[in-house]
């Protein structure tokens, strides 16, 4: 080493873009992460977008359903109301007759047939009368007893009278028939017994 002589730096001959042994090591590890770090945002962005794509399909078989599911009610609404219109046009009909030339029998005749064509129309969509036979069964889930009445020949808790007919849609009951049950006979008072 000489005096008034600046010591010459051994770095100073590497290329300043060259790393050292430390930096090198460093640098290598640090791409690795780097790799890595892209690896990883590549997975996740791909995942994120088939979840997008998921997303937008379930959301999409959603708007299908409901779609799907309102227009099927549609259809079978206007089903039904397409058959009800026939009914319709022939109480037109029995209406556009001139009532001084209609006998009663001919316009109850009519009535009749209109009823048994709006029935079969009914039964055409799953729709029957529940069935409430004189000293029938009650049952409390196709029947509404309105009240109790003293009969003879039923017995006790039995069907008496249908005042109104129920109505089952396939084995849902729409209307419960109204009817009346025969009241248990009531016992003679013990002081009628001791007479």
């Amino acid at each position: 080493m000489a005096f008034g002589r600046p010591r010459e730096d051994k770095r100073k001959d590497q290329d300043p873009n060259t790393p050292s042994e430390g930096e090198g090591m460093q640098a290598t590890e640090s791409d690795a992460a780097q790799q890595e770090i892209a690896r990883l945002q590549a997975a996740c962005d791909d995942l994120n977008q088939k979840y997008l794509r998921t997303l937008a399909d379930y959301q999409n078989s959603q708007r299908r359903a409901v779609s799907n599911e309102r227009e099927a009610k549609q259809q079978g609404i206007t089903s039904v109301v397409l058959n009800v219109v026939t009914v319709l046009d022939h109480f037109d009909l029995a209406l556009a007759q001139d009532p001084a030339k209609a006998s009663v029998e001919s316009i109850v005749s009519g009535v009749k047939v209109i009823r048994d064509e709006l029935m079969r129309v009914l039964q055409n969509h799953g729709v029957k009368v529940i069935e409430s036979p004189r000293n029938g069964e009650f049952d409390p889930s196709i029947h509404q007893a309105v009240m109790q009445v003293d009969a003879q020949d039923v017995e006790p808790g039995r069907i008496v009278a249908t005042l109104q007919p129920g109505f089952q849609l396939n084995d849902r009951v729409i209307r419960p028939a109204t009817v009346t049950v025969a009241r248990k006979p009531e016992s003679a008072s013990p002081a009628a017994e001791n007479a």
